[in-house]
Parts: structure tokens; sequence; C-alpha cells
């Protein structure tokens, strides 16, 4: 939007997209969940201060992914205890059904995750993307062409294992 809207609206119009980029950069869960409740109250707080013509939506989903940062940051400092020492992830043998978009997303290495969160869901351009990562238009186009790549190489192997024929 071009024109600052009152934050109540912002929340309602932008609040799913806010999630989903969430969603893909930390995988579905609490996390999720916390950085986008952070992305809203930091917004609330600048919002008085927010510029009339800032793109809202635009705005919001760089909010999150600094959000999203801190989480992944916090992630890094904290051990997780377990019994048993899993093993790596391994794109192709998640074989997730459609509902388990979220899942394959997650298991993504983070430039591609992280491209195709701010570029295909959150509808940031690849230059402004590039900014998010500390990279260049180029790089972040490969990293989300890759990523979808590889999506698209599980899902169709997922199919392939049940049977089904490719589109």
């Amino acid at each position: 939007m071009d024109m600052k809207e009152p934050f109540e609206r912002a929340v309602s119009t932008h609040g799913a997209t806010v999630l989903r980029v969430c969603r893909a950069a930390l995988g579905s869960g609490p996390d999720a969940d916390d950085a986008w409740s952070e992305t809203f109250l930091a917004a609330l707080r600048a919002w008085p201060d927010l510029a009339e013509d800032v793109n809202v939506e635009a705005w919001l989903v760089r909010v999150a992914q600094r959000k999203a940062i801190d989480i992944i940051r916090g992630r890094q400092r904290r051990p997780t205890p377990t019994e048993n020492i899993p093993e790596a992830a391994d794109l192709h043998s998640a074989a997730p059904d459609r509902a388990g978009v979220w899942d394959a997303v997650a298991l993504l290495p983070d430039r591609q995750r992280l491209a195709i969160a701010y570029h295909y869901i959150g509808g940031l351009p690849h230059t402004e993307t590039a900014e998010l990562l500390g990279s260049t238009p180029d790089a972040v186009r490969r990293a989300a062409a890759d990523g979808m790549k590889a999506l698209r190489r599980t899902y169709i192997d997922a199919d392939d294992q049940r049977g089904h024929e490719n589109p």
C-alpha cells in the first residue's frame, strides 16, 4: 500500500503473508508464531513514525526477516538436549505429502529457504531480498531457483514413489 493505513488493518491485511514468511524462514511451530508476534509488536512501536508512502507489506516482511534472524541466532546459542543424536536431514528422504510443504521448505539450506521466503512468499523483489540477506540479486535469484528446483524434485520423487504420474 502506498498510504499508511490504520495499524489494525495492516495486521488483518498483511498478517497472513507475514506468518507465511515466518514459517518459511523458521518452520511451522512456536518459533514462527513468536516471530510473527514480535514482528507486529515491533511494528506497533514504530507505526507512529512510519512514513506515509511506505510499502507496508514489504516493510513488515523486512521486520519479520529481522525477527526470524534473531530467533535463528537464539537457536544457535542454546543447546538442545536429546537422548539420541538425530541423523542429518536429507531433503529427498523427507518425501513429504502436499500438506508438508513447510517441512520441505524447512529442510532447504538457509540461503535457499530465506530466498524463497522473502521473494516468493513475502513478495519482495530479488534486489530487496539480496539486501536483507547481504548478497547480490543474482546470487539470491540462483538460491531461490535452486530451492524451487529441490522442492519440485522432492514432490516429483514423492509422486513417483506413490505411483502417480508427473504433470
